[in-house]
């Protein structure tokens, strides 16, 4: 294992290392190799982690004990995640049971949907494990399918080949999942992210909790699960999603869950749908958005808050009197500050106001590392509008 020195190491508890703060040469070491990382100045130990001189953020550190990085390391680090989603949350169904940094295994994604593990390798480091981890997971949950959804361009800025394949099982019925008493189909290969957004559980259940009634649309739909919860409940919610991939899921979550009569779904571009629906001066009970993050870099975080600005102001123009917005931004670079101060301007652009019922985040299965404000993203509020 290398050996490698950093100017100082300030910022406790944090996972990156970032390649100006190295002061030893790790331009010839192989990406993803381990490495043991020491304060140059006091020969302190700071902890173990993976290199890569192809990004940024050389280091990743996967502990802050001197110990070694083994199939052992990995079998008690998932788990420790394990025991926190099922004893802690109460989640036996459908979770993440690995999320990077906040489990401390920086790179690696994993999602259980029922009986179907899905994994995301994202780094080098974790790449070098991948074997391992397949392991540790079918022996600890000895699920009946195994699916590697390794898409995510991260993969091509650390050298890796883009990949979507099952290792274990097969994929001629999908997985069916359930949240409370809804159920829905899942695609671990063909779906977005890994199949389905778990990060809004909690978010959804507080909407669902709140609408009994009334006519809604449900914006950038995907599966439907929003919409679905909320016709159970008893509202009656169109869904709306440019993709027919999509659409095609929820069409079959309305069928499995008995709810055709009270949710539609349209393949359609919502912005196009929004202006539609504004031109016929249509007025809903409620509007849904939760929409993919506009900004992937710092560099576009103007004209992302600038799109969802125009966003959310065109849904308040959907909306009843009394109306509720809920609405929601993905995008890592967009802070809770920027998020609210888009929702004020957008209702200081419509002459409308608002009190905000429910503020919320990513559900916590996805937890937020408290040394780490990175590994928090997601953006919810649920707002009522007034006269």
């Amino acid at each position: 294992m290398e050996k490698l020195f950093i100017k100082s190491y300030k910022k406790y508890g944090y996972l990156w290392i970032y390649k100006n703060e190295i002061v030893s040469d790790i331009e010839k070491l192989d990406p993803g190799s381990l490495a043991k990382i020491y304060e140059q100045k006091t020969k302190k130990f700071i902890g173990v982690g993976y290199i890569n001189p192809k990004s940024t953020i050389a280091v990743r550190l996967l502990s802050f004990k001197n110990e070694e990085i083994n199939i052992d390391f990995l079998r008690n680090r998932i788990k420790k995640a394990l025991e926190y989603r099922e004893n802690i949350l109460g989640l036996k169904d459908s979770y993440r049971v690995i999320y990077s940094e906040s489990d401390f295994l920086p790179g690696l994604i994993v999602d259980k949907y029922s009986n179907c593990i899905v994994i995301q390798v994202l780094t080098a480091g974790i790449e070098n494990f991948k074997d391992e981890i397949i392991k540790v997971i079918d022996e600890i949950f000895d699920p009946k399918i195994i699916v590697l959804r390794n898409d995510s361009q991260s993969r091509l800025k650390e050298g890796l080949k883009i990949e979507r394949k099952i290792v274990k099982g097969d994929l001629k019925e999908l997985p069916v999942i359930t949240e409370i008493d809804m159920k829905f189909k899942v695609d671990p290969i063909h779906g977005q992210k890994t199949g389905f957004f778990l990060d809004q559980r909690e978010n959804r259940v507080f909407l669902r909790n709140l609408i009994n009634a009334g006519q809604g649309v449900d914006l950038f739909c995907y599966t439907g699960a929003w919409g679905l919860h909320l016709a159970k409940t008893g509202a009656t919610v169109i869904g709306i999603d440019s993709s027919e991939y999509a659409i095609k899921l929820a069409r079959e979550n309305a069928e499995l869950n008995n709810l055709t009569e009270r949710c539609s779904f349209v393949k359609a571009d919502v912005f196009d749908f929004l202006r539609w629906e504004i031109k016929k001066d249509k007025k809903y009970d409620f509007v849904i958005a939760d929409p993919p993050a506009f900004v992937k870099s710092k560099e576009e975080k103007s004209d992302a808050i600038e799109g969802y600005i125009t966003l959310n102001s065109l849904l308040l123009k959907l909306l009843k009197k009394d109306g509720i917005l809920a609405t929601s931004s993905c995008s890592h670079h967009i802070s809770d500050e920027d998020f609210f101060e888009i929702i004020k301007e957008a209702f200081r652009r419509s002459k409308k106001y608002g009190k905000i019922l429910y503020q919320g985040t990513q559900s916590r299965d996805h937890p937020i590392l408290t040394t780490m404000p990175e590994t928090k993203y997601l953006k919810c509020l649920i707002i009522k509008l007034f006269d």
